[in-house]
């Protein structure tokens, strides 16, 4: 937020009567008093809820440091000496009031934004489109509604060129304050639904409202199934042909009609058009369903809390479950808690059996359950698909065992080799390699390990509520940009590897007000994957040094085969790129950054080049393709079942599915609960692959099923019940990865989550 206002302007803004004084001018807004991240200039709206009054926090925002208030003429309220109240009819008012006087500051276009559902999609795909060719101001998230409104026309500076803010509405009267406020210039209407119909006349009564919006724009987008309307529509309006993209469901071609016009409208050309729309990413389209205990069906909906999807989410529930009970779940975040009397309203609407709100820091009843179709929405700040994961089927007699110890001692050994003070990165992405990352990574902390890597937001949440503290660096490697949110409220680093990432990061911290948070350069040195070009250094750091928003925590790139001495003179030319990105930032970036380019054989064959620290990944597991150095490694982990059931197949009898496999003569099966759903691949089928009972060598005969193999144990004196060894001392890793024509990486990944996983430290 860029606010630069006196006391005497929101004075006369606000009509307000005004207790105190100060020279010091107004630079940024809150209303939630969890939330403040800079008291220094901040005005704090006492907004009331359904529930609390916004008064209740007056005393806790002063306390932070804040220092001008907004509040109520009937409030009862000790004023500090060193404060300043501003007095007002309506709180709520004010901050609009605030708004509207702040986008009338700008002349750049305006372009508001709603529909029953896909705003955000909507938002995001634009801004995907043209972010290149316009300086973009857009709604944070999900911020449509009365205040949300608000806040992102704050967000309006005079930096842009264009501003996208969405607009949405639950009752009649709401969208004309919000049209008051924006003033949009231009509009865009993506789809029309049935969310809070319930509260308008009619269908007709709903449209009109929403339309409401664009009185006074100089052209609204809208899709083509309005185009029966056509002449009844104001002059203003224009249908767009619909588009078809096979990347995404049918519903989305009116919405996409709606993105090709308006990006023509903007002048792009029609071979940019097409390229730009074959390429937008897939937004908030997440949903699945899977089998719980207790006989459940579960819906995963986590994604958001976004009523229209709420209430889109209900709607296939119902069509689920026509003879089972349906049970709703919703994971209402504190700060959102003001939603709760409107999201049951939606709820109590569908009649389900049961609906359940779970507060931060509860856990979902599971055990309560049973025989339902049961849809779980949540917050995305929730993080909620921990406790979704909870009531998956979960039953296995399969078991990977992961040795603490045996991790501890080949970290130590890559530490004796590294020169001092250099730092090791654990990467921990995928689940610590599919051996539980919220076992695993703790474990390193405690053994003082403090910077560690993930691919995605959500992993990075499980470490911190694992026990990893802030004091511990999470990188995230490959954050999404929806999860912005999420990464901040974690504390956790983003890997930015291009310009659009950094500007929607910057953009996401201005709405929370915090400057200096720490984030992490990527650039690709021959790669080609993730990370900005070497030529873009001077853009990057333009950019950075321009937004106190942000600051450099690492600098980093990936070598495309460091491992490999036929290739060391790629290498090298990988490792001078990167040298030179590192020596310009060093000397004309301000910051203080860790920069690491190694992985762990890396690191060992090129001891010159370790920089400030190393990145350890499936090697502190044991694991490597170099021949020499495997044996200074101690292997991790290993993959155990046990016997199910034993058969006797008589001489020319057939094994399995397909007949594929004939006894040729007669012999002795064991029955093992392992399949291709657990990582055991059905390439293994008909002797490709082997287990080992009792520490013999038992082939697979006929093929790998889902869930079970069956293996030859006419040598073997077994019985039901005996341990199965799949990966271990007779069997290792890579002899296992081998035969499944492999590598290590794909098996420890590879190995299901419904197997249990058992820790052990010597």
């Amino acid at each position: 937020m860029r606010l630069q206002y006196s006391i005497e302007a929101c004075a006369e803004i606000f009509e307000a009567e005004v207790v105190g004084s100060s020279i010091d001018s107004i630079l940024h807004v809150y209303f939630d008093s969890r939330k403040i991240q800079q008291a220094k200039g901040a005005l704090f709206f006492a907004l009331s809820g359904h529930s609390r009054s916004g008064n209740e926090f007056i005393e806790d925002a002063y306390r932070q440091g804040i220092c001008f208030f907004v509040i109520a003429k009937n409030t009862t309220v000790t004023f500090q000496p060193d404060a300043v109240y501003f007095k007002v009819d309506d709180v709520l008012n004010a901050l609009q009031k605030l708004a509207k006087h702040h986008r009338k500051q700008f002349t750049y276009p305006v372009v508001a934004i709603t529909g029953s559902v896909g705003k955000t999609t909507f938002k995001e795909w634009i801004f995907h489109c043209i972010s290149d060719k316009f300086k973009v101001v857009r709604s944070p998230k999900s911020f449509n509604s009365q205040i949300g409104v608000a806040l992102s026309l704050l967000e309006m500076h005079e930096g842009a060129s264009i501003a996208f803010i969405e607009a949405g509405i639950s009752k009649p009267g709401e969208m004309k304050i919000l049209q008051d406020m924006i003033q949009p210039d231009y509009g865009i209407f993506t789809a029309f639904g049935k969310a809070h119909r319930e509260n308008f006349a009619n269908n007709e009564a709903h449209l009109l409202e929403k339309w409401v919006l664009f009185r006074n724009c100089r052209l609204a987008f809208i899709p083509h199934t309005f185009a029966d309307l056509e002449n009844r529509l104001p002059g203003n309006f224009q249908v767009c042909p619909s588009y078809e993209n096979h990347r995404f469901p049918a519903g989305y071609n009116g919405m996409l009609g709606v993105l090709k016009t308006f990006l023509a409208y903007l002048q792009l050309d029609p071979v940019e058009i097409k390229e730009r729309m074959d390429s937008l990413p897939t937004l908030a389209l997440r949903m699945e369903v899977f089998e719980g205990i207790n006989g459940n069906t579960i819906i995963n909906d986590t994604y958001n809390l976004d009523l229209d999807a709420l209430g889109e989410a209900l709607i296939y529930q119902r069509q689920l479950a026509p003879e089972k009970k349906r049970i709703v779940v919703i994971g209402l975040s504190e700060k959102h808690l003001h939603e709760k009397l409107e999201i049951e309203k939606l709820i109590q609407s569908f009649n389900p059996d049961e609906f359940h709100f779970i507060p931060e820091g509860k856990s979902i009843p599971w055990e309560n359950f049973h025989n339902a179709v049961v849809l779980v929405k949540a917050h995305r700040d929730r993080a909620f698909e921990y406790e979704v994961a909870r009531g998956k089927a979960l039953k296995h007699r399969t078991i990977v065992e992961i040795n603490l110890s045996a991790i501890k001692r080949n970290i130590s050994f890559y530490q004796s080799r590294l020169p001092k003070d250099v730092k090791i990165l654990a990467m921990v992405k995928a689940s610590s390699y599919g051996s539980g990352a919220d076992k695993v990574a703790p474990f390193l902390q405690q053994s003082g390990i403090r910077n560690f890597g993930v691919a995605f937001a959500d992993e990075g949440v499980e470490l911190r509520k694992a026990g990893i503290g802030v004091s511990s660096s999470i990188v995230v490697m490959n954050p999404d940009p929806e999860h912005s949110d999420l990464i901040i409220e974690y504390r956790l680093e983003p890997a930015i590897y291009s310009f659009e990432q950094l500007d929607e990061f910057i953009t996401a911290l201005i709405h929370r007000n915090i400057s200096a948070y720490p984030i992490h350069l990527k650039f690709d040195t021959g790669m080609h994957r993730l990370g900005f070009a070497p030529a873009d250094k001077e853009r990057v750091l333009a950019v950075i040094n321009s937004q106190p928003e942000v600051q450099i925590k690492g600098i980093y790139s990936h070598l495309a085969d460091a491992d490999n001495p036929n290739h060391s003179a790629f290498t090298q030319k990988q490792l001078a790129a990167f040298d030179a990105i590192v020596s310009y930032f060093r000397k004309n970036s301000p910051d203080a950054f860790l920069a690491h380019v190694l992985n762990s054989e890396g690191s060992l064959r090129y001891p010159e080049n370790c920089y400030d620290m190393i990145r350890l990944g499936i090697s502190m597991y044991g694991y490597t393709e170099n021949q020499e150095l495997k044996a200074s490694l101690e292997s991790s982990v290993s993959w155990y079942s046990s016997i199910s059931q034993i058969k006797a197949v008589p001489k020319g009898d057939f094994i399995g599915y397909g007949i594929s496999y004939e006894a040729m003569e007669d012999m002795m099966i064991a029955i093992v609960p392992v399949g291709y759903a657990d990582g055991f691949r059905r390439s293994l089928s008909n002797g490709k692959g082997s287990v080992y009972i009792h520490g013999i060598q038992c082939p697979v005969v006929g093929r790998v099923c889902m869930d079970m193999i069956m293996v030859d144990i006419t040598s073997v004196n077994a019985k039901i019940n005996d341990t199965v060894e799949i990966i271990g001392q007779n069997q290792p890793m890579d002899v296992f990865a081998k035969a499944m024509d492999t590598i290590p990486y794909e098996v420890m990944t590879g190995l299901s989550r419904r197997m249990h996983r058992v820790y052990v430290e010597e």
